[in-house]
């Protein structure tokens, strides 16, 4: 995948205290992007921050599509320095006070913060301090396996698996004794499934069992390995086995629709199959960030990357009203381009027209 596109293949104001600005801030001194990857680096290292253990019932529950306007749990830390922050107050600068609006839909909701680049330890331990410090939790995307996105537009990560290991155990030491919810690597399970000739999938799936084992040894993280989407894989029997191989045992389930537009519904059910062929006991998270409208069926050419009309979804939260059904997440920062498709711009970068797009057809 390209982090902002899961693909099928054939088939990716509130003002905040002053200890969270001021350790955003801190976050942004990291090295650039590189060419694939997500904003969050690409502009240093913004930190976002997301949800806390427990799901309960409430809005949100499968098969809806609630407002973007709900109301988020408490328990979620909302990035007051992200790309969206600073674009609605440029705007509302400019007196373009509506359209300010509807980007404070996308600046004041929780998103994942991406970790893509050598020594993640001081991005996650400065994610997982601020967040701590307000009684809430990081969200965090690990996303460094070698041949990552099998060359694509996200292409890079380690050079080898001995360089993976050292860098998840950093991710692991960032974490410490503090909360996290960690999606591990987007794309890598699918693309072993549907083939990816530059990766040893054997190597591969050793690694990513690895990456569960030694970040869920950390006593307060919620480790969810990614499962591709309902439109890339779906013959969810393909995907038990590689599972099995890459620690799902021991993670607290998988993560759906990561930068993808597959509703709640359809990924819902997907996900209560995966988790019946899997034994019947694993939870999941589902990526709702831009899912409002469902995926696009227009011309057919690369539905995934940045597909007009599409919308914000269901706001991040643990109530889900579903069993197995941890949490939905913006795990995808909504407003960052997919890859240069449609007239986007590099892949991860901000794109506040398509931003604006998004939130104005959010439902609510």
């Amino acid at each position: 995948m390209n982090p902002r596109g899961v693909r099928p293949r054939q088939h990716p104001h509130a003002p905040r205290p002053r200890l969270a600005w001021i350790l955003a801030v801190a976050l942004m001194l990291g090295a650039g992007a590189p060419a694939g990857a997500p904003a969050v680096a690409a502009e240093g290292g913004r930190a976002v921050w997301g949800v806390a253990d427990g799901a309960g019932s409430g809005p949100g529950s499968p098969g809806t599509s609630a407002s973007a306007d709900t109301v988020p749990d408490t328990d979620f830390w909302v990035d007051p320095n992200s790309a969206a922050a600073r674009q609605a107050a440029e705007w509302r600068s400019q007196g373009r006070t509506d359209d300010a609006r509807l980007i404070e839909r996308i600046a004041d909701r929780p998103q994942g913060v991406w970790l893509y680049g050598p020594s993640p330890g001081p991005t996650v331990r400065a994610a997982t301090v601020a967040a701590t410090a307000e009684r809430r939790t990081a969200v965090l995307v690990a996303y460094f396996i070698p041949h990552r996105d099998c060359g694509d537009y996200s292409e890079g990560g380690a050079a080898s698996a001995a360089e993976y290991r050292q860098w998840v155990d950093e991710f692991a030491e960032g974490i410490g004794d503090r909360a996290a919810y960690v999606i591990v690597e987007p794309d890598a399970i699918a693309q072993g499934v549907s083939g990816c000739a530059k990766a040893d999938t054997y190597e591969r799936y050793g690694l990513l069992a690895y990456a569960v084992n030694r970040i869920k040894a950390r006593p307060h993280a919620r480790v969810y390995l990614d499962a591709g989407n309902s439109s890339w894989i779906p013959a969810v029997s393909r995907l038990v086995a590689p599972l099995r191989e890459a620690g799902i045992a021991r993670a607290d389930g998988f993560a759906l629709n990561v930068s993808n537009y597959q509703t709640n519904e359809v990924t819902s059910e997907y996900g209560n199959q995966l988790s019946a062929a899997l034994g019947g006991g694993e939870h999941f998270v589902v990526d709702s960030s831009r899912n409002g409208n469902g995926p696009y069926a227009g011309d057919g050419v690369q539905p995934w990357c940045n597909p007009p009309g599409r919308a914000l979804g269901t706001p991040p939260t643990t109530r889900t009203g579903a069993p197995a059904l941890d949490a939905y997440l913006w795990i995808k920062r909504p407003g960052e381009s997919d890859g240069t498709c449609r007239g986007g711009p590099r892949a991860g970068q901000w794109w506040p027209e398509y931003a604006l797009g998004l939130a104005s057809r959010a439902k609510g």
